[in-house]
Parts: structure tokens; sequence; C-alpha cells
């Protein structure tokens, strides 16, 4: 039987059925024809509302930076250092795959487009704003550096996961028992040492 979509539904359908294939092939195996012929609408249905295939990859894009942006958001507003904000953003990588690996891929995506910008700056923002933090407590002497250094290790070892060479070089199973985010906790603190008080 034909699926059919109300107002709102096939936006919704097409970005999932993008992250499904992202997920088995990568993101360079799919088009809008094919994306509407796995859902069984016609193949202009897709394009009324992404209008090309850069089109549903930035707004999967920008959907993976609104949601990491609230993740991150939510550790912070709940009371966590700075490597529970680390912690959060390999969660996210992990549990989202197909998300991560367009959102870090700018030549596949619309840089021009409105809510990729800012929901990549509200991602940008809580990152900066945690090493603000530490900047305040007088931790850290060069924020900018300090920032770059902080998302190098996260997105390194989310990357690192999600592509399998973590596990190829066998140095997960001799660090936290092989524990994902034990290991992102324990590398995030190894560059922003806790004072006595913070409880990370």
């Amino acid at each position: 039987m034909t699926p059919t979509y109300h107002h709102g539904d096939l936006r919704r359908a097409v970005l999932d059925r993008a992250a499904e294939v992202i997920a088995d092939e990568g993101p360079g195996l799919f088009s809008l024809r094919s994306l509407a012929a796995d859902l069984g609408v016609s193949h202009a249905a897709p394009r009324h509302h992404f209008g090309s295939r850069k089109g549903v990859l930035t707004a999967l894009a920008a959907e993976g930076f609104t949601v990491l942006a609230e993740q991150l958001r939510e550790v912070r507003e709940t009371g966590g250092g700075f490597a529970d904000v680390g912690v959060a953003y390999v969660r996210f990588a992990v549990a989202h795959p197909s998300h991560f690996e367009v959102m870090f891929a700018p030549k596949l995506l619309d840089q021009n487009d409105a809510a990729l910008s800012d929901a990549r700056e509200l991602t940008f923002a809580e990152l900066r704003g945690g090493v603000q933090a530490l900047e305040n407590e007088g931790r850290v002497a060069d924020p900018p550096a300090a920032v770059l250094a902080a998302w190098s290790i996260v997105h390194g070892i989310a990357t690192l996961a999600l592509s399998g060479n973590l596990d190829a070089s066998a140095l997960r199973s001799h660090v936290a028992e092989g524990d994902l985010l034990e290991i992102t906790r324990r590398s995030a603190l190894l560059l922003f040492r806790p004072s006595t008080d913070d409880p990370s």
C-alpha cells in the first residue's frame, strides 16, 4: 500500500529515510528520486520540501546541531561540569551517527542556509560557554586554544569510534574497560583537571 503523508509528515519521513541510507551507505549514495521511491511518493514530493539533495543534507545537519546544542545546554543547566559536556557530545555522535557525519561535511551543505548557521552557532556557543566558565575560575589562560583543544578531543574520540578505528587500534580495550563515555571523560580531564569543588 502506498503511504500517504499529511502536511509536515513527508518532511520528517524524508529526513528519517535519508539518515537510514547514510548510516548504511554514506551520504553520497542517495537522490531525492530514490528517497521518494523508498517512501512511495512522487519524485517531486521531496523537492517541494527540500529543493535538492543538498537541501536534505543541510536540513539533517541543522537538525543535528539543534539537538546537540539542546543536549549540551541541558548538561550545563543541570550542573554538569565541562567533562560532562564532552561526554554528552560523544553520546550524541554515537546515538545520531548519520547526523554527525553530515554536520561536519561542509562541502555537502548549503553554507548560506540560515537554519544551519543558527543551529551551528547554538552548539559552539555552548562549547565556548563551557570554556568561559573555566576561564572565570582561573583554570584557562588561552580560551580560544582551549575551545579548539576540547573540541578536538571529543570530536576525535567520536570520529575514531564511529569509523571503527578506535577498536581496530586495540586502544579502546585498554582504556576504561572499553567504555567509550568513560574514555571521553578521562581524556577530557587530562586537559581540564577539575578543582576540588567541581563535580566532574
